[in-house]
């Protein structure tokens, strides 16, 4: 049975490309880059290349890199740093973040004493952009804003651009967790001065368990793992070298080829919303995600008209895999956190489905997904 793989917001086949350079690392760049010999230097002087390149694709300098184990240790280094080290006593966010920052956010109130307020969203999970302003301007505390670039789970985009702006006005800091971003639309610190972001390497086609913060240049941060003077003292541990290589590899590849990319797999996204209101009456799709302006190219989430309790399994038994998005699902499904947050509880509880794309999905696979779900949910 062929496998049909359409969750692609949970991570990404590794592109052939990446692996090689991966492989060939792992075989010749095998030195510490904290040694003094020749060995170590080769690896440090490819970690430090590696850098600069990551930081030209934003725009950014090399030193605003930080090398990390993925985006929620990221999201963990530069909130904890936040509150630890730059003064910030109110953290704004909203109740439809990842759970990075959102469980992030608990533990820094367990443990200190600061506020975290929620701006409003709608029904859509959309910002309102005049409650944010409302809440940078309610008190003089030191405030960062938290909010995700694109949301993982309904596709909503952030409009970075007026949160900058907000922040900027209100002297506030702006932090994004840009893990469904990065890789997949342009970014531009000169024209929108976000002062920290987070990318993970597995979102757009590298390894698992690398990634990296962006930190503005200025911003003295202490790290949150200790052992080491790795990362100009943020991060204790040995780089990870081999992987830092592959994502940097993957990165190059995926901002070469995102207008073209993007082309494809909206064509993709939209063929598969036409089919499935064709087949399937009454369907829904949460948050914005069948907006081609407001919602991710490479995110539908789809609502059905009832509670389907093993949908996700008998698909996956077809060789579909997809993520759930409702409560339900299973015995030990506490459902998803977006969707009770701007749903009401009666559409929360019926069938969600997050089906999302990539360069290597097909329209005949979209055609087997189609065909496949008329014989379960008939």
């Amino acid at each position: 049975m062929k496998t049909i793989y359409l969750d692609n917001a949970a991570t990404t086949p590794i592109l052939p490309e990446v692996i090689d350079v991966i492989s060939i690392a792992m075989a010749n760049v095998y030195g510490n880059p904290s040694s003094i010999h020749h060995v170590g230097r080769k690896a440090k002087s490819l970690v430090e290349t590696s850098r600069k390149n990551i930081a030209k694709h934003f725009n950014a300098s090399a030193q605003e890199i930080i090398f990390t184990a993925g985006g929620s240790e990221a999201d963990n280094l530069i909130l904890r740093n936040a509150v630890t080290n730059l003064g910030v006593s109110t953290i704004i966010s909203s109740e439809i973040e990842h759970h990075a920052i959102l469980h992030t956010l608990v533990n820094l109130q367990n443990e200190f004493d600061i506020k975290v307020k929620f701006v409003d969203i709608d029904e859509s999970g959309h910002v309102n952009y005049e409650h944010l302003e409302k809440l940078l301007q309610d008190s003089d505390d030191k405030k960062l804003v938290s909010l995700m670039y694109v949301n993982n789970e309904i596709g909503n985009i952030l409009n970075l651009e007026k949160v900058s702006e907000l922040c900027k006005a209100n002297n506030a800091l702006f932090h994004s967790d840009s893990v469904q971003g990065v890789g997949h639309f342009n970014m531009d610190l000169k024209k929108t001065p976000i002062d920290f972001f987070v990318a993970s390497a597995h979102k757009f086609h590298g390894p698992k368990g690398v990634g990296f913060a962006y930190i503005k240049k200025g911003f003295g941060i202490h790290p949150i793992l200790h052992g080491g003077e790795q990362e100009r003292g943020a991060r204790a541990g040995t780089e990870n070298v081999h992987s830092i290589l592959g994502m940097e590899k993957a990165l190059e590849i995926s901002c070469m080829n995102i207008q073209e990319e993007s082309t494809y797999i909206q064509g993709l996204k939209n063929y598969f919303i036409g089919e499935l209101k064709r087949n399937f009456e009454g369907i829904k799709f949460n948050g914005r995600s069948e907006s081609e302006s407001d919602s991710s190219y490479t995110i539908l989430n789809v609502r059905f008209q009832k509670n389907y309790a093993m949908l996700l399994f008998n698909l996956d038994l077809n060789g579909i895999a997809v993520s759930g998005g409702s409560a339900c699902q299973s015995g030990s499904d506490v459902g998803s956190h977006v969707l009770h947050a701007i749903l009401p509880e009666k559409e929360a509880k019926k069938t969600s489905v997050r089906f999302s794309f990539c360069k290597f999905n097909t329209v005949e696979e979209l055609d087997i997904v189609i065909q496949t779900l008329k014989k379960l949910l008939n």
